[in-house]
């Protein structure tokens, strides 16, 4: 069918051209259908636990972990790790409080959109279930075999181990749950609503016990400063435990909520690294000990931020800039691929990475990243590496992700279902939000040359790739002697080039880097810092070389000036204009210091909206011709719809 896309501009609804694409729907009108998360619920009866307790009485509501997909298209409800027939027991359990957590969230959230009074029981048995799991000293027990029988020491062994010793993902989730529970419950059912506030001021004096009695200390990985105070060293953690803290703090929560949620904001913003020009390009990372490591599952960051900034007036900037700096060029280089490690080694793409995407460029709220979360959300109907829906509104089911060479993953399991349906819950909230979902897709951005491809050097294959922070790029790189030399033969393109090789700063070293007789810059290869809590020596790091690579210039070499092993992972090749295009819709991304025009085909009757670096609206423009020129700011990004 023919949809009309609108864009949301300053309040105002724009009407772009109608592009011949296939929106699906479910038989409501809406997205968002639950049908295949209700068939993952179920209720358990759990054998007495010591110290286990829960709201009233009755089964509880739970979640089964998984659904694969049988031979003739039905789905299977199992768990994790080996199941043993005898005594109908998982190595992990059946049941787990992060899924059930995040259900939770979903079945809450449908019910404050649309007053789906089904919705707010599922909720309610959910919370009843999840609050069970939950042990004395705050913390949370992950797993729970098929009879309700807890496993806090599931195989293969999770960390904390028993699951409920500790600070944990799942305590951060439980959070989430418990607060956006609360905030739906106090007007409807009370006493319900103070047996959650009661168990979330639990878990926050588990988080105030053992992770903010750290706030304002410091860790050091690699010479950089992290906060020591976030949940499990992780701001992905945490950020999923802001969304709770703003939502009870929102509703009333208590004082000592207002401050944790202070903190944790504070420590999140503190993850922000790179610029316009330095890997990681402003985005959060993730990850407390690596400054090499950025992963899109669980990256709610900017989101959480955007949440804390609307109670407790905490500052947004980082969130813009990861979500109007990074999150564009993420896009243009191939789409949300799941792990830049810190070159894109890991190009799995899963709905928990797309809807962390989606749901931090709708928080953050700007105009222009609404048109940015539109390319995002386009691929769950088939703007993906497959180019096939992961989305099936008929049935309410996500699937479980597109392997790097573009394969799909088609079972479909709680935490896809999940994020699929808060991404579909978010969409339905915002009709005025563009809809892309079909054309030709097309990246135009970073490119990965591996360094052992070079002529020159020495191929050196450690025994793992993983190298306890970071990972090399293919599993090995090229080592350079006092003197030594490698050059590779690089993909031709018509646009400078910002080169990063990707080096191993461990020893002292320099290199010098030239195309043709062109110098580009010096890397100096000394470590950063001291190791601190890095698991490793050295940091594999993407260095901006100061020039960049000329147009249509396809040679590169590196000479060691100094130093007996200078370590090279790979080279990441960024144009200073980056593009993606579905269909008529395009996105453009700069890394140019100045601002520039660029050349494209266009459908006429469209606009091109241009942004600043942080996400401003500078201009926009109606193209009435086939071949228009784009304005594109600084470090900013324009959208063509």
């Amino acid at each position: 069918m023919t949809v009309t896309r609108r864009t949301v501009l300053g309040g105002a609804v724009a009407l772009g051209a109608a592009s011949a694409v296939t929106l699906p729907a479910s038989a409501s009108g809406r997205l968002s259908n639950l049908a295949h998360l209700d068939y993952l619920r179920t209720s358990v009866t759990p054998p007495t636990a010591a110290g286990h307790s829960t709201y009233g009485s009755g089964p509880l509501g739970v979640l089964w972990t998984y659904a694969d997909r049988q031979a003739d298209g039905s789905y299977k409800r199992i768990g994790g790790g080996t199941y043993d027939p005898v005594t109908d027991t998982y190595g992990q359990g059946a049941y787990n409080a992060d899924d059930i957590s995040r259900a939770a969230v979903v079945y809450l959230r449908h019910w404050g959109q649309f007053r789906d009074r089904s919705s707010l029981t599922a909720a309610f048995e959910l919370l009843r279930g999840l609050t069970f799991l939950q042990s004395p000293n705050g913390n949370v027990v992950l797993w729970m075999q098929p009879d309700g029988t807890l496993n806090p020491s599931a195989d293969p062994v999770e960390l904390p181990d028993p699951s409920d010793s500790g600070p944990s993902y799942w305590l951060a989730r439980t959070v989430w749950a418990l607060g956006e529970g609360y905030d739906a419950f106090r007007l409807v059912d009370s006493r319900f609503a103070d047996f959650l506030k009661a168990r979330l001021e639990l878990a926050l004096a588990a988080l105030e016990r053992q992770v903010l009695v750290r706030y304002g200390q410091w860790n050091i990985v690699d010479g950089r400063r992290v906060p020591a105070w976030l949940i499990v060293n992780g701001a992905d953690a945490t950020s999923e435990a802001v969304l709770g803290l703003a939502a009870y703090a929102r509703a009333g929560g208590s004082t000592r909520a207002r401050r944790a949620l202070t903190q944790f904001a504070d420590g999140i913003s503190h993850m922000s690294a790179g610029s316009t020009r330095q890997w990681p390009f402003r985005a959060l990372l993730p990850w407390g000990e690596s400054i090499s490591v950025w992963h899109a599952w669980g990256a709610q960051m900017p989101s959480a931020l955007a949440a804390a900034a609307s109670v407790v007036r905490t500052p947004l900037g980082p969130a813009i800039g990861d979500t109007a700096g990074f999150t564009p060029l993420l896009m243009t280089a191939g789409g949300p691929d799941n792990g830049w490690l810190p070159a894109p080694i890991d190009r799995t793409q899963i709905a928990y990475g797309v809807d962390a995407r989606l749901q931090g460029l709708l928080a953050v709220g700007l105009p222009g990243l609404k048109q940015v979360a539109a390319f995002v959300a386009a691929w769950y109907f088939g703007a993906n590496r497959a180019g096939s829906p992961m989305y099936d509104p008929s049935t309410g089911r996500t699937y479980d992700g597109i392997s790097g060479d573009g394969v799909i993953n088609r079972n479909s399991g709680a935490e896809s279902t999940i994020h699929g349906q808060l991404s579909m819950l978010a969409l339905d909230a915002d009709p005025g939000l563009a809809r892309l979902s079909g054309g030709p897709l097309t990246h135009s951005g970073l490119q990965v040359v591996e360094g052992e491809a070079a002529v020159g050097g020495q191929v050196v294959t450690p025994p793992s790739a993983w190298t306890g922070e970071s990972q090399w790029s293919n599993g090995s790189y090229v080592s350079l002697a006092n003197g030594g030399s490698a050059a590779w033969t690089l993909p031709s393109a018509s646009l400078p080039r910002l080169v990063l090789p990707v080096v191993n700063l461990v020893s002292p070293g320099r290199s010098r880097w030239t195309t043709g007789s062109l110098s580009l810059g010096s890397i100096d290869h000394d470590a950063l810092g001291p190791q601190g809590i890095s698991a490793a020596p050295g940091a594999l790091q993407p260095i901006t070389l100061p020039t960049p690579l000329p147009p249509y210039a396809t040679t590169l070499k590196a000479t060691a000036v100094s130093g007996q092993d200078l370590q090279v992972d790979a080279l990441l090749l960024l144009p200073t204009i980056s593009t993606l295009r579905l269909g008529p819709a395009v996105l453009l991304a700069s890394v140019d210091p100045h601002p520039r025009t660029h050349s494209l085909k266009t459908t006429p009757g469209t606009t091109a909206y241009t942004y600043t670096a942080s996400g401003v609206l500078h201009s926009r423009r109606r193209l009435t011709g086939t071949t228009s020129q784009a304005l594109i700011q600084p470090g900013g990004f324009t959208v063509v719809l």
